[in-house]
């Protein structure tokens, strides 16, 4: 989850809340490929999740990356609560997940050296300290009282909403992982399309990158129960944004949206002032309970736009948030999927050729089909398999058309469609055959 945000100075014009995102505007040449992922790290002889602090913790390891790799602390209070360096970083979800934003890169053979730079530095630093890191989209047996709870006000106040308006929240904050890439956009009306054809083919990912078949020590019905678990979130502030679709869709309208999402939180002066169900709106008119008085910054606005999870979420770039976090292969073939279908024009065409006639229903109902049977989901008579497969080949040939090569990416998406079959059937099937039954393998098998 995001850091505070450095948005800027005071709000003077409802003008400036559509105009911080369209300052993300950039020119082609000027493009970049973000990529974060999320890891479980866990300790060898217990199984159990790696805590905050001991001397085979989560502040060891970064206490070891400071001092061997030059990464810079990022502290909250006394703790530290992530990392940074030269433009990427290293910080903590609820649960204790580990997650690397990495720097903005121009292809993806750099997110992959980059990646593996990471896990490398990862290993150096964990060697002899019994600890790994699972790539999986959910916690396959830890409950919610063994997660440990990070250090940070944010996750505090965030935790209590989750609670209270909708019913898989928590699990959520703790016990998931995820991969994602952040795109850049050239206009309003780029952004858009982009944004359309993310949502439309959000499911595809979901499908591909399924890998959480079990929580709670046993099976749960889905082959992405992180995906489930969105959707019984907070229906105020996730889901596909039909409204997305419609004519006249823009900065404004999705500022509009936000507006009307509760808010969580202030962050002042290094702390979170609960701001729990409060309304934006009254924030910019100075009647903020949590604030009297006080009006919003151009800061706050930026924090705000972080607490909204849509499928595909705008700030000054496009996050692709529906997949599961899997095997090194996949982190880097997310990346690859989605920069093949943008960031060239014929294949960004194509692909909102693709999914321009999917209505709001059949986008909600592959949504569903995909986090229960990945590939094997329908909806609407429109298959997830077929989907995927177009998609697949599009991507393909936009990275083509890039010329860096990095169209070998898509390797194990390649397999998976061939196949029928992605990580989360692999996994059911190691489970009722080699496995037996146990999930005590599959520590070692997801782990990087």
């Amino acid at each position: 989850m995001s850091i505070p945000q450095s948005g800027g100075g005071p709000i003077e014009s409802l003008d400036q809340l559509a105009a911080l995102l369209e300052s993300g505007c950039k020119p082609k040449e000027d493009w970049r490929i973000g990529t974060e992922h999320e890891k479980f790290g866990w300790l060898t002889d217990t199984r159990q999740p790696l805590p905050y602090d001991g001397p085979r913790s989560i502040s060891a390891i970064f206490a070891g990356l400071e001092a061997r790799f030059g990464w810079e602390p990022v502290l909250e209070g006394e703790n530290v609560i992530g990392l940074t360096r030269n433009g990427a970083n290293i910080s903590l979800e609820p649960g204790g997940q580990f997650e690397l934003s990495g720097a903005p890169v121009l292809t993806i053979n750099e997110t992959a050296a980059e990646l593996d730079n990471h896990l490398a530095e990862v290993a150096a630093v964990t060697e002899g300290m019994g600890v790994r890191f699972m790539g999986i989209g959910a916690a396959p047996e830890w409950s919610h009282d063994q997660m440990p709870v990070m250090p940070k006000g944010r996750y505090r106040l965030m935790t209590d909403y989750m609670g209270r308006v909708g019913t898989h929240g928590t699990q959520m904050m703790y016990r998931t992982s995820t991969v994602q890439v952040n795109l850049d956009y050239a206009s309003e009306a780029d952004m858009v399309k982009k944004l359309r054809v993310a949502l439309a083919l959000q499911p595809v990912a979901t499908a591909l990158f399924a890998s959480s078949p079990f929580f709670d020590g046993k099976l749960n019905g889905h082959k992405s129960w992180r995906s489930r678990i969105w959707r019984g979130l907070d229906d105020s502030r996730t889901g596909m944004l039909p409204f997305a679709f419609d004519e006249g869709m823009g900065f404004q309208a999705y500022v509009d949206w936000v507006l009307d999402v509760p808010m969580y939180f202030v962050y002042r002066d290094g702390k979170y002032i609960d701001a729990l169900g409060q309304s934006f709106r009254d924030f910019l008119d100075g009647k903020l309970p949590a604030l009297p008085g006080e009006k919003p910054t151009l800061s706050d606005w930026a924090d705000h736009l972080t607490t909204v999870f849509p499928e595909a979420r705008v700030k000054k770039y496009i996050e692709m948030r529906g997949a599961d976090c899997g095997d090194r292969a996949h982190l880097i073939a997310l990346p690859a999927f989605w920069t093949g279908l943008t960031y060239d024009d014929a294949a960004l065409d194509a692909a909102w050729e693709l999914v321009r006639n999917i209505d709001s229903e059949t986008r909600e109902g592959l949504r569903v089909a995909a986090s229960v049977s990945a590939l094997q989901g329908e909806a609407n008579g429109v298959k997830l398999a077929d989907l995927a497969h177009a998609a697949l080949s599009l991507a393909h040939t936009g990275l083509a058309e890039r010329g860096h090569g990095e169209e070998i990416w898509l390797a194990p998406l390649v397999t998976s469609v061939k196949a029928g079959k992605v990580q989360a059937d692999r996994w059911l099937e190691l489970y009722h055959g080699d496995w037996a039954g146990s999930l005590a393998p599959i520590y070692d098998a997801s782990s990087y």
